[in-house]
């Protein structure tokens, strides 16, 4: 008859989803002095979508809140200080304003880590959500201390660098 004695043939088991709120929603904390900017963008990308908890839906936002601070401090590999071009478009014809990495990290340094991890989340609506819930900050302080944000451990091989 075979391993399941109860069941008839063409039965399938019912994939659970998880209700909105029944997600519980943690709040990481994430220092990104030292840390390599692809290396540090997949690690938070991959929480702000959930995967790292056993109730992960693709279609879902069941990630958590990701708050990252020392964002002037971030490092990139090579010579991509010099060579990695930043493009942004005004719509206006002849309005592409291009920029270096070492630019625009003297000017807006919260920018490069913005668009490392919106690259890596979902290019739709449910991407543009998740991307609401990441917080990132020039410096070493944040206005998110009364949501006691968890320490997000990364690489432990970046810091002794």
């Amino acid at each position: 008859m075979g391993a399941f004695k109860n069941r008839h043939a063409g039965v399938m088991n019912k994939t659970s989803i998880p209700s909105v709120d029944s997600s519980k929603r943690q709040w990481y904390l994430v220092d990104a002095e030292n840390q390599t900017l692809g290396r540090l963008a997949t690690e938070v990308a991959s929480v702000l979508r959930g995967k790292n908890k056993p109730s992960f839906t693709p279609h879902l936002d069941t990630g958590d809140f990701v708050v990252v601070v020392n964002a002037d401090k971030i490092r990139v590999s090579g010579k991509k200080a010099e060579q990695k071009l930043y493009r942004r478009h005004s719509g206006r014809p002849g309005g592409m304003k291009v920029e270096t990495f070492a630019s625009l990290q003297n000017r807006i340094p919260e920018r490069i880590v913005e668009k490392a991890i919106k690259g890596m989340l979902p290019h739709n609506a449910l991407g543009r959500q998740l991307f609401r819930k990441l917080k990132v900050y020039r410096g070493a302080d944040h206005p998110h201390t009364a949501q006691k944000p968890q320490i997000l451990k990364l690489d432990p091989a970046a810091l002794a660098q």
